[in-house]
């Protein structure tokens, strides 16, 4: 009895926040909804304050930190989400696939329109996802269809039971991101309680968890390849990632950004080794702590290159061999054509973009999202080169806070930035000293804000109030905070 009380006494505090965390998150799931502003500021800010006063608290208890991880998630279970209706459009594209149907070759509409009704629940489907999904080609990758059919095979006759499956996959996918997480940060000798800053945070389980954001699948087969890649399974490293791309297309922004791992890296594994001796010349070698790049012998050099070939062929391969059972010419221009769309169509909470546009309507008096939007991703590609030749990148650290900077500028410059997107910057920031995108993680909450409103329009104000923000906090620890410089060399 009195090892109970002295125990009670010890996590009266954890277990108190933890309570009052699971009731905020109740009332998130099941009594909220997206147009009242007032509650989902109120709920978000308890819970972020929540979340960071019980990580400040326990965050050396991992045990505990994991149980009421997992604990929060499970609170969504039976919801149906509130602040997106993208689900409705996965469920459509997973039930399409089970009746032999490619979704990458017509729209939703399309049979809509004409009163044809391919799959069970249709109509439902098609009024919860709205006109603007449904007059759209599915833009998600073959592995996202796949966690889409699994959730038809198990609920083909219920829209609630799809969103069960599809959320325990999230939820599963997020386990397998705290396990690969933590032995990452345990390798790179970083305080494994970092990753709660990702897996506890209410804005990750809020935004896969809750709304179903696949994004959180994709991060998983991410971590675990950066993960093989520092270990060395290099090979293995290429077909997860390629997993990753699978779900989701934004890894692509990071192939550039493995050349220096595999050609500039100071340490010489041991296959280099047995491959130089193959060519008579280890003698050859410097000593380790004289070695240069420069000095490094043409077999290693041709191995290294060799090695970063290969790690490209297999990732395109592996993708390749996903995309193919879809595979049509009509797949092609419909899925290239849904893509452009995020550039040259679409626009939500963007920042320089929007800064753009409004110049354009200074001097042109019209919106220019068409030609700024075919600019965007030739910018884009400049600043990963950029990063790739001139910027340090041979540590898996120097590589990881690369990839950071170049999905940042990548969004920094976006016409679309939806909340769910800056998941992936928040656990690139979790193997660095950066924070930004923990602080982006709270204060992008406001860009619902737009939904407030009968035409959904947003408020520049508060759009140019959340950039400020974000910016602030970016300068000062990339240009002023001391320290931050290390991880720029």
């Amino acid at each position: 009895m009195l090892l109970n009380k002295s125990i009670l006494m010890l996590y009266r505090n954890p277990i108190l926040l933890t309570i009052i965390s699971i009731a905020f998150y109740f009332s998130f799931s099941y009594d909220l909804l997206r147009t009242d502003y007032t509650k989902l500021i109120i709920l978000y800010s308890g819970l972020f304050f929540l979340f960071y006063k019980l990580l400040q608290i326990t965050k050396f208890n991992f045990k505990f930190l994991v149980f009421v991880s997992v604990i929060f998630r499970l609170v969504f279970l039976f919801a149906t989400p509130n602040l997106s209706q993208d689900f409705y459009r996965f469920i459509w594209d997973g039930r399409m696939i089970l009746e032999g149907i490619n979704p990458y070759l017509s729209t939703v509409e399309s049979y809509i329109s004409l009163a044809n009704f391919p799959v069970f629940q249709a109509q439902e489907l098609y009024n919860g996802m709205g006109a603007l999904s449904a007059s759209h080609y599915t833009n998600y990758p073959p592995l996202n269809q796949l966690c889409f059919v699994i959730a038809g095979l198990f609920a083909s006759k219920s829209i609630l039971g799809s969103v069960i499956v599809l959320r325990l996959i999230i939820i599963a996918a997020d386990i397998g991101t705290l396990y690969f997480g933590k032995k990452l940060l345990e390798k790179l000798k970083i305080p494994t309680h970092k990753i709660f800053w990702y897996i506890l945070n209410p804005f990750i389980i809020i935004e896969l968890t809750g709304n179903l954001h696949f994004e959180g699948v994709m991060i998983f087969f991410l971590v675990w390849s950066l993960y093989l890649l520092h270990v060395g399974k290099w090979k293995f490293a290429a077909v997860i990632f390629a997993l990753s791309v699978s779900v989701k297309l934004i890894p692509l922004l990071f192939l550039p950004l493995f050349y220096q791992w595999f050609m500039k890296r100071n340490v010489i594994a041991n296959e280099e080794k047995q491959s130089v001796s193959k060519d008579g010349i280890t003698s050859s070698l410097p000593p380790r702590n004289d070695r240069q790049d420069s000095s490094f012998p043409i077999a290693i050099r041709t191995f290294r290159m060799t090695k970063l070939i290969l790690f490209y062929t297999i990732i395109g391969v592996t993708t390749i061999l996903l995309f193919a059972p879809f595979y049509s010419s009509k797949f092609i221009t419909n899925y290239t054509q849904t893509v452009a769309l995020w550039f040259n169509n679409f626009e939500f909470n963007a920042s320089i973009y929007y800064v753009a546009r409004e110049i354009g309507y200074l001097f042109r008096g019209w919106n220019e999202i068409a030609i700024i939007g075919k600019y965007i991703p030739v910018i884009v590609i400049l600043f990963v080169l950029i990063l790739t030749f001139f910027r340090k990148n041979k540590t898996t650290i120097q590589l990881i806070t690369a990839m950071l900077f170049a999905l940042s500028f990548y969004y920094f410059t976006a016409t679309t930035v939806h909340p769910w997107y800056i998941a992936t910057l928040l656990i690139l920031s979790v193997f660095t000293n950066y924070k930004f995108p923990l602080v982006w993680s709270f204060i992008i909450i406001i860009s619902y804000l737009a939904y407030a409103n009968t035409d959904n329009t947003e408020n520049l104000g508060i759009i140019a109030f959340e950039y400020i923000v974000v910016y602030s906090v970016f300068v000062w620890e990339v240009f002023f905070r001391k320290g931050s410089s290390a991880e720029l060399t």
